[in-house]
């Protein structure tokens, strides 16, 4: 069972999130290792305080030095409110099936994306590049702060399947809703990967080892819990087999580029 770990309480800090088993694998010791996570932060939250239900995190790169030799960056998720998008597409497609208006093998009926995308614009899209560019500015303070430090953004692994098809009994979602989030799920990734590069950065994809992995999916395989979750993680987030799937991904990067 996964134990908070550091203050402030409200960040819900786990103990056995990607950043400790990453700094376990590398050898790193508990003297120097920072983990300022902080649950719902944002890209601003990296340069200011965020408060939280329970006490305030200090602004997260305050933790980062000229002394510092290793960042990893996970953010981008909450700039673009994707948990509230998610909430919202999960209404949408409960009250469309109590409508009986979808069955599961429907794939193209998505109401959410209807609420997202009009007249040619995309909410969600012009959130992931207004995220960007803050990414960006976040990226070269980091390097400024540390410029001998390698740099990581490390991407979100897969939340939903490839097919729609039969989630909806776990998500409550619609089956084109579930491609929808998809898509921007991988646009975000995407995103998080050009400013990487763009700011000499190394990104992590977490993705790739994921498919399969996600929501969905058997609770015996998944990285990613289900709206009602079955082990001890937040819904839609991943839990401690996703931690670790995440910090694999992060140690070959690290370690491939030594």
């Amino acid at each position: 069972m996964p134990d908070q770990n550091g203050r402030p309480a409200g960040c819900d800090r786990s103990d056995r999130n990607y950043p400790a088993l990453v700094a376990d694998g590398l050898g790193i010791a508990a003297a120097e290792f920072r983990d300022v996570s902080c649950s719902g932060a944002t890209v601003g939250d990296l340069s200011a305080s965020q408060s939280t239900d329970d006490g305030v995190n200090p602004a997260q790169l305050a933790a980062v030095t000229a002394a510092t030799g290793l960042v990893t960056v996970g953010v981008g998720g909450n700039d673009i409110g994707f948990g509230s998008v998610i909430t919202a597409c999960v209404k949408d497609g409960v009250r469309y099936q109590m409508e009986s208006r979808f069955a599961d093998d429907t794939v193209n009926d998505a109401p959410c994306r209807k609420r997202y995308v009009s007249d040619g614009t995309d909410q969600v899209e012009a959130r992931i590049s207004a995220a960007g560019g803050r990414l960006s500015a976040a990226l070269s303070d980091i390097r400024r702060r540390a410029p001998e430090a390698r740099v990581y953004v490390v991407g979100y692994p897969a939340i939903l399947p490839d097919d729609g098809r039969g989630c909806g009994r776990a998500t409550g979602l619609a089956p084109g809703d579930v491609s929808f989030l998809r898509e921007k799920e991988r646009q975000l990734n995407a995103m998080l990967r050009d400013r990487a590069k763009a700011a000499g950065a190394g990104y992590v994809d977490t993705y790739t080892p994921s498919v399969g992995c996600d929501a969905c999916a058997d609770e015996d395989v998944r990285w990613i819990e289900p709206l009602i979750p079955a082990a001890p993680a937040a819904s839609m987030h991943p839990n401690e087999r996703g931690e670790r799937g995440m910090a694999r991904a992060v140690l070959r990067a690290v370690r491939a580029a030594r």
